[in-house]
């Protein structure tokens, strides 16, 4: 069995997850935790709950969803994982953070672990995470499975009712489109969708009553 605590943090109010099961290693995913006492929840939870932390990984790489990895790498020694494609958006962390809250990043971003990608399978404790790329919200977005338990992290790419904009750096419309139809619309019914954003949903009800899925 699965534990998944969700944090909201900094000033776009992101989803940051902690998952973890009964052998106590742990992942975080889309650690966007900005303020420091954002920063300190993230840690704590890890630290209260005797968690080992064995990944961090990330759907992708807008600012949003990596302002705490380096706390998480100068804490416990554990490097960010994402898709390559989205090398270059990481590199740019000061220059997305002056565009979108008037402000540079004056913090040190950590070096990167293994990429992901598509069809890797990452392991932590009893569980296994797939990884699907999905680009559209930016080039490496992808989304992070859990086939037993039936969830699936999906970063910006689908939202309750909702898809990730594709107008930032990298972004496409078309690619998205094609993510939603050929990746995420071929999981089961039944999965529970946690968004980089906004409430959790199912993929039934986005097939359902989401209109970019209808597309």
């Amino acid at each position: 069995m699965i534990d998944i605590r969700s944090l909201q943090c900094n000033p776009v109010q992101e989803n940051c997850f902690i998952a973890s099961d009964d052998t106590h290693e742990a992942v975080v995913i889309d650690c966007g935790a900005y303020f420091n006492e954002e920063r300190t929840a993230v840690v704590e939870y890890l630290r209260s709950n005797d968690l080992k932390l064995r990944h961090v990984l990330c759907t992708h790489a807008h600012f949003d969803h990596i302002f705490g990895v380096d706390t998480l790498y100068d804490t416990f020694g554990v490097k960010p994982r994402l898709h390559a494609a989205d090398d270059s958006i990481y590199d740019s962390m000061d220059e997305q953070t002056r565009a979108f809250l008037g402000c540079g990043f004056n913090r040190t971003m950590p070096p990167l672990g293994d990429s992901l990608k598509d069809g890797d399978r990452i392991g932590f404790g009893h569980h296994q995470i797939q990884v699907f790329h999905t680009p559209g919200h930016s080039p490496g977005s992808v989304l992070l499975y859990i086939e037993e338990e039936k969830v699936v992290f999906a970063g910006d790419t689908l939202f309750r009712m909702g898809v990730g904009r594709t107008d930032l750096e990298g972004g496409s419309w078309q690619q998205l489109m094609d993510s939603l139809q050929h990746v995420v619309a071929k999981l089961p019914a039944d999965v529970k969708v946690l968004p980089g954003h906004g409430p959790s949903t199912t993929i039934g009800e986005e097939l359902r009553m989401n209109p970019y899925l209808r597309y």
